[in-house]
């Protein structure tokens, strides 16, 4: 696992992001550069992506959340805000259960608190064998287009493009693990009832993914949750929309920065 820093120094709590599946840290280029104040802003690729040269563990968040931790306390991060995207959004959930002391905040970015139906459950783990078998990222290039939105593939085909060229960077082994660590991962819904720091849920009002729906429940669950939908986004919002999703994070991160505000 690599920590990538996009800012350094500047006040505040550091803001530390976690990419969705099947991407790397690069998902959050665009937003990461617009977030507001100076505070140092980061980004940590997750178990399997190409900067990870560990031995994977045993399939599971759990195992995710646990290298997160240790990658930031190594770099002296003892608290932080900490928002992911899809499966990055789930790593989140498990650092509240496993680690609550580090995150200052939670932004849970077009994701979800629930586990897996049995229908999604055994679609992840065909597609990790395909991709053991095919010893390829053939299994997940289709998601190049449906992890956008359609305002996105409308105005912005060359998004397709860039996801496409992401996915294909990806390791297959990775590609396998992860879908059998999101498979077997719990719902988290009352790990969120029970979190009273700043939080922030938010989706692109496109997203077919984890749809507004998926959204609702966790606000709803947060003590302190602010729901945000962005227009004209799908499941990769803040690729589709940084700008937004942005300034979102920037005000979790003020409210994390001040808990009476």
């Amino acid at each position: 696992m690599t920590l990538h820093t996009y800012r350094t120094g500047g006040a505040g709590l550091p803001l530390v992001l976690l990419h969705g599946f099947p991407l790397d840290h690069r998902m959050w280029d665009a937003a990461a550069a617009l977030v507001p104040g100076e505070r140092p802003v980061l980004a940590v690729d997750l178990p399997g992506t190409p900067t990870d040269d560990e031995e994977l563990p045993e399939p599971s968040l759990d195992a995710s959340a646990d290298r997160v931790a240790a990658e930031l306390r190594s770099a002296g991060i003892d608290r932080a805000v900490v928002a992911g995207l899809s499966m990055g959004g789930y790593v989140v959930l498990a650092l509240l259960e496993r680690h609550p002391d580090l995150v200052a905040g939670a932004g849970l970015v077009d994701s979800k608190s629930t586990a897996d139906t049995d229908d999604a459950r055994a679609n992840r783990l065909r597609i990790a064998a395909e991709a053991d078998e095919s010893g390829s990222v053939a299994p997940v290039r289709p998601m190049s287009t449906t992890l956008l939105g359609e305002s996105s593939r409308t105005s912005r085909p060359e998004l397709v493009d860039t996801i496409a060229a992401w996915i294909e960077d990806q390791r297959p082994a990775g590609v396998a693990w992860s879908q059998r660590a999101m498979a077997a991962r719990p719902d988290r819904t009352d790990v969120l009832r029970g979190y009273t720091g700043a939080a922030l849920v938010l989706v692109g009002d496109e997203d077919t993914v984890t749809p507004v729906e998926a959204a609702e429940h966790m606000a709803a669950a947060a003590p302190q949750a602010a729901l945000v939908v962005v227009p004209r986004a799908g499941h990769m919002s803040a690729l589709e929309q940084p700008a937004a999703v942005a300034d979102a994070l920037g005000e979790l991160a003020q409210r994390a920065d001040d808990p009476g505000r």
